[in-house]
């Protein structure tokens, strides 16, 4: 009995002992604010500097010159910057994918929303052509059957915005429906088209489902933002204008 009370308290003091497990009771935040009081330290910024001054050197670079501001919203169904952007994406693309398949493409589509920012009058740097294409977009030719086609131009009637096309179309909404011609020659439901456009858009980026299981795929390797800055480097000045590529005559 003796022997089974000393045990008794032995396990009782053990377990008197051990330490139960922390509980967390509450999560505490604080908010610091980037003030100028807020002192840099100086060996970071002695290694950063060298990276700073030249990404700004680059960014400031001067490609071309616009006469007039470039944005997304001056015309009703298409824009100047939207007509540039589809053209030049257009004329760069297009010797690449002949070269590689012997065919032309038939136009450029791309989207209102992939229009990031404008452009002010005067000259263009590579910072302009960064904000204006932010994303790592890659330029893709899609073959796409007549129904497919159908559907864009549903798609462009529909949405009722200014999204970019190249001068090769010419989309004329009517009372009865709509006029449509590419290379001014009207559309043919017995061919397909080669389309160009983004591969964010081919994967139905922009509910533009239309691009997605074409009848062909073709990569340029080619980014959307290395072609707006090899065009303008090329261009000494820019020549943009509403030419009614896509009007409505309701």
């Amino acid at each position: 009995m003796k022997k089974f009370i000393i045990l008794f308290f032995t396990i009782a003091l053990l377990f008197s002992c051990k330490n139960n497990p922390p509980n967390l009771i509450r999560i505490e935040g604080k908010q610091l604010p980037i003030t100028k009081e807020i002192s840099s330290l100086k060996a970071i910024d002695s290694v950063i500097k060298p990276y700073r001054i030249k990404v700004e050197k680059t960014m400031n670079t001067v490609l071309s010159y616009t006469p007039i501001e470039l944005n997304r919203d001056d015309g009703i169904l298409e824009s100047t910057l939207g007509n540039l952007m589809a053209d030049l994406c257009y004329q760069k693309a297009n010797p690449i994918f002949n070269s590689r398949t012997g065919k032309n493409i038939d136009f450029a589509m791309f989207n209102f929303g992939g229009i990031r920012a404008g452009i002010s009058k005067g000259t263009i740097t590579m910072e302009n052509a960064f904000n204006l294409m932010p994303f790592e977009n890659e330029l893709v030719v899609v073959e796409l059957t007549s129904n497919k086609i159908k559907e864009l131009v549903n798609y462009l009637i529909t949405e009722n915005k200014a999204h970019p096309l190249s001068n090769q179309i010419k989309l004329v909404i009517t009372k009865s429906g709509y006029d449509f011609k590419i290379n001014n020659i009207p559309f043919d439901t017995t061919k397909t088209y080669f389309v160009l456009t983004s591969d964010y858009l081919q994967n139905g980026g922009d509910h533009m489902n239309f691009f997605k299981n074409p009848v062909n795929l073709y990569k340029t390797d080619y980014k959307l933002r290395n072609a707006i800055i090899d065009y303008f480097k090329e261009t000494d000045t820019l020549k943009v204008k509403l030419d009614g590529r896509f009007l409505s005559n309701i």
